[in-house]
């Protein structure tokens, strides 16, 4: 029996949808008559007299009782506080009119409570001693006398007559129904992030400032926040507002892409050797120029809007090619994958070739020899490896066609004759023919040849090859072979679809290395370099592949993935480890760049040095000499480190384990001082107070743990614990007179602590609201709330850091952007400026010692960025030096 419907079925089903059509336009329409008497009934509270708000035979509250809390401003009347989050049964029980400018929230998780003298967070998440009064969320209530102590509390279900219920539940109603109106907003503006609902129509973030300037509130992933305002400022308009008049300028970039990606290295006409990392490609030279005796002058070419994943010179060693793979915007809008054509001395791109040609991104590409560097060809990550040859100067496709379903890893033009294509990848060899088609766009042809193995083994990935003088090509293999191919004239009788003139086969075959050969070098003298993988070997090879010379590179500089000739018989070779190694055969190599092989999470500055530390998931702790723009010294952890801090006297550096555990360690001998544990859980912070005598560490079991630390930093004593978060600790910070702290959770909370007076949780955060802190990394609070975008589902913040001179704040957002505000930043959707290079997530920022320098760790590009503050001349500010404007639009932002 088939599955069709019986003759009568298809009017009842059209007929069942459009009753549910209008069933849903009903509903809406009810909801908007239910906002409007919402609306009719707050207008209708605000007008009527105080007194009859009140319990019946309760009296009025004398004029000058002293209801409100110290500090109110004058506009303020003594029964008027500002009130926070509200569970759903105060609602019920307790409806407050608001004011007509604000409107209420969505109800917080039960016990909240957001009054002065209150004990809730004045996050959403709830406290474990919070016992406040309810009302609703940022509008003013009023507040009752004193009752005698046998008065029932009015939350309480027996203060509830039968004849006040009906009111209460129809106001109960009302304010729902205002609640349901207000999350019916557009989603569009929320950047493709989940469309949770949350008062203030688009996006689950807004703002309000309190009429008698008490607090303002936002809301993120639809919990209110509640931040109290500073005695001294009377209107949020006395905030600064605009962008800051410091700037920022890429200095240099720490680490080198070698773990994954080829066709990285290369030495450019003038000199500077050209790699990239993330989505910058670096210019360096490695001698003269700024940076000191640690290494020479960087420069980079800042165009690309997601990570380079490989590199081509051109023959006159000026242009450069550089392509970058797909990723997506911050509104989640794909990014297509593109080469950039750019002069390596201007920096200007010349050229944008294959913009929306290209899937996934581009994986090889190379410039044709023969014709002066006329052509491109570029191989892309699609499925098929499409393999397309440009015209360099028109930027038009000539020819392209598929390639293999097979990974390809090199490709190039034969320096004989252009028409002659090569590629190599996993288990093939493929040569092809390439007729140009007159040089008309799309009317090239492109036809193919796989190379034979015959009685030679085939290997699993051949990753390299390189073209001889002579016009034969040696191949690298993942089985330590090189194989020679030599040029031979076609066999029409042999089948095949290639058409070439030429055709190439195996003429002899040398055993060079131990597992893979992951790169080939011709040397000017027409001697060829070979770099293994897993032996890590150089090896110099000359006519015939007789061996003449070779070394070995340190194992904890990984295993040779590029290799490219310099000045004389200099030497660069790029690692698997992600350094940059300098020198020759003869006397051995030393790195000039090193860096992370994995996520990057740990930052802290030294406090009175140009130093910093990091630590990440390749569990490398790592001390960087921000003068020399060199590695310090580095220890391996053994376990994930996430966290880090400098004591104050710079002798120790507190880290933070992923597995509950917590070291100190000597930052001269590099001994391990102190070794404990705390917990089974990662720790996401640890910060010395200012004073150095405790040490806070937050961790994901929701405790931060406070030691008490000796002068000099070496031994610590548990003092106690601050309980109370309902989440994962993210940050914290000390007060300047090193007592108190605040911190944030994973669900939002903010919450002040007096450590001194035994690590109580502060009851009254109103009374915090004026405490001066000695650093600001929590993304929660009065004086950073305006870095917060439109949209945000509370993670797009990782870090934040204030300036030693409190005058800008810089945001790593999880755009793989960083941000410069000025400070403090209170003021909704505050203007910023933006800068780009990292390839992923930014995961922290910090201000060197003298706000001279801004340190960025991106995530799995595993990039360390050093900024240099450009400012208005003040103090511990670089003064102005004739240089581009950073752009605010990461596609055009070029640093000279």
């Amino acid at each position: 029996m088939d599955g069709a419907g019986g003759p009568g079925e298809g009017p009842a089903q059209e007929a069942l949808q459009s009753l549910s059509r209008r069933l849903q336009v009903q509903e809406k329409e009810m909801e908007l008559v239910k906002a409007a008497l919402a609306e009719a009934l707050r207008l209708l509270r605000l007008h009527t007299p105080p007194t009859l708000l009140q319990d019946p035979g309760t009296p009025a509250p004398p004029r000058d009782s002293p209801a409100a809390p110290p500090g109110l401003p004058p506009t303020c009347g003594p029964s008027l506080v500002s009130r926070g989050t509200q569970t759903e049964t105060e609602a019920e029980t307790e409806p407050s009119p608001g004011p007509p400018g604000l409107s209420n929230g969505p109800p917080a998780p039960q016990g909240g409570s957001e009054e002065p003298g209150g004990t809730q967070s004045e996050g959403g998440g709830s406290s474990s001693s919070g016992t406040g009064s309810p009302g609703p969320p940022g509008v003013l209530r009023l507040v009752q006398p004193p009752q005698r102590a046998d008065t029932p509390r009015r939350n309480s279900s027996s203060s509830s007559s039968p004849s006040e219920r009906p009111r209460q539940k129809l106001s109960r109603k009302a304010a729902s129904s205002a609640n349901l109106l207000l999350r019916s907003g557009s989603t569009e503006s929320r950047g493709g992030k989940d469309p949770l609902s949350s008062p203030g129509g688009p996006g689950s973030r807004r703002s309000n400032y309190n009429l008698e300037g008490i607090s303002v509130k936002m809301f993120l992933r639809g919990r209110p926040i509640t931040m109290y305002i500073p005695s001294g400022i009377r209107s949020l308009e006395e905030l600064p507002s605009g962008p800051p008049p410091e700037t920022l300028s890429l200095d240099w970039v720490y680490g080198y892409r070698g773990r994954d990606s080829r066709s990285n290295l290369f030495v450019l006409r003038s000199g500077e050797v050209v790699y990239f990392i993330a989505c910058v490609v670096v210019l360096y030279r490695p001698e003269g120029g700024p940076g000191g005796p640690g290494g020479g002058g960087q420069r980079h070419y800042r165009g690309h809007t997601d990570c380079v994943r490989c590199l081509a010179v051109h023959p006159d060693g000026v242009r450069v090619a550089s392509g970058q793979t797909a990723g997506v915007d911050k509104d989640g809008k794909p990014l297509q994958p593109v080469v950039h054509v750019w002069d390596s001395e201007t920096l200007l791109k010349l050229q944008e070739i294959g913009l929306g040609a290209f899937e996934r991104g581009v994986g090889a590409l190379a410039f044709s020899v023969a014709d002066q560097g006329a052509f491109l060809c570029v191989v892309d990550d699609s499925n098929e490896h499409m393999l397309s040859v440009w015209d360099c100067s028109r930027g038009t496709k000539l020819a392209e066609i598929k390639s293999t379903n097979d990974s390809v890893l090199a490709v190039g033009f034969s320096p004989r004759d252009s028409s002659c294509i090569v590629t190599s990848g996993k288990s093939h060899v493929h040569f092809w023919n390439w007729s140009g088609g007159a040089g008309l766009p799309g009317n090239g042809t492109l036809t193919r040849k796989q190379g034979v193995f015959g009685k030679y083994k085939k290997p699993k990935f051949i990753p390299c090859f390189v073209f001889l003088p002579d016009g034969d090509i040696l191949t690298g293999d993942s089985e330590g072979n090189i194989l020679t191919w030599g040029r031979s004239l076609s066999d029409s009788r042999t089948p095949g679809r290639g058409g070439a003139k030429e055709t190439y086969g195996i003429v002899a075959q040398a055993h060079a290395h131990e597992g893979s050969i992951f790169a080939l070098c011709l040397r000017r003298d027409g001697t060829v370099l070979s770099g293994g993988g897993r032996d890590r070997r150089l090896v110099q090879w000359g006519p015939g592949l007789v061996a003449f010379q070779e070394a070995e590179i340190p194992e904890h500089f990984g295993a040779v993935r590029a290799i490219a000739e310099g000045l004389g018989s200099e030497l660069l070779v790029g690692t698997t480890k992600n350094a940059l190694l300098r020198g020759d055969l003869a006397q051995g190599f030393s790195p000039v760049i090193q860096g992370h092989t994995d996520e990057l999470w740990g930052l802290c500055t030294h406090p009175f040095q140009n130093r910093f530390l990091t630590c990440g998931h390749d569990r490398q702790l790592c001390l960087w000499d921000g003068e020399g723009h060199a590695l310090a010294w580095s220890i391996d952890l053994k376990e994930t480190g996430l966290c880090a801090d400098f004591h104050p006297s710079g002798a120790v550096v507190a880290v933070g384990l992923n597995t509950g555990r917590w070291l100190v360690l000597d930052t001269e001998t590099r001994e391990i001082v102190s070794d404990i544990t705390d917990g089974n859980e990662q720790l996401s912070v640890v910060r010395y107070s200012p004073d150095g005598l405790y040490l806070a560490i937050g961790s994901h079991d929701n405790m931060i743990y406070i030691y008490s630390v000796s002068s000099d930093g070496a031994k610590s004593s548990r003092f106690g614990r601050c309980v109370g978060h309902s989440s994962f600790i993210t940050h914290l910070d000390w007060s300047k007179d090193g007592s108190f702290i605040m911190s944030n959770s994973g669900d939002y909370e903010i919450l002040y602590w007096d450590v001194v007076g035994g690590c109580k949780l502060l009851r009254n955060r109103y009374d915090s609201r004026d405490r001066e802190w000695a650093t600001y990394t929590c993304v929660l609070g009065f004086h950073v709330y305006g870095v917060w975008p439109d949209g945000s589902d509370g993670t797009d913040i990782n870090s934040l850091c204030r300036s030693h001179n409190e005058r800008v704040v810089a945001v790593a957002d999880d755009f793989c952007k960083v941000h410069l505000f000025q400070y403090p930043c209170a003021r909704a959707k505050a203007p910023s400026l933006v800068y780009g290079g990292h390839g992923s997530h930014v995961t922290s920022v910090r201000f060197t010692h003298d706000d001279s320098h801004l340190i960025s760790l991106g995530g799995k590009d595993a990039s360390i960025f050093q900024w240099r503050v450009l400012g208005a001349g003040g103090a511990g500010l670089a003064p102005a030096t004739p240089s581009r404007t950073p752009s605010l639009s990461p596609a055009s932002s070029l640093d000279v």
